[in-house]
């Protein structure tokens, strides 16, 4: 693992973003006096955030693993 160092910052981030979005909805979950479909829409958007903020975690990896530290450079 010779680009570890490159790879921490967008692990952390993104493991806080996971955490906050996953929190945000356990919170809507305990929530009450909201109907209920107010309430799924609360609980699964913030999921499909941290599911995407996942996958963005995952290709950002492989791209600092071939060798693409640096996404600016293909603009």
């Amino acid at each position: 693992m010779k680009h570890w160092q490159k790879m921490a910052a967008p692990i952390v981030i993104a493991f806080i973003i996971i955490v906050y979005y996953i929190g945000l909805a356990v919170f809507f979950m305990t929530v009450s006096g909201v109907p209920t479909a107010v309430r799924i829409l609360m609980i699964v958007a913030p999921l499909i955030v941290a599911a995407v903020m996942f996958g963005v975690l995952l290709n950002r990896i492989k791209e600092i693993q071939g060798g693409e530290e640096d996404d600016l450079s293909q603009y």
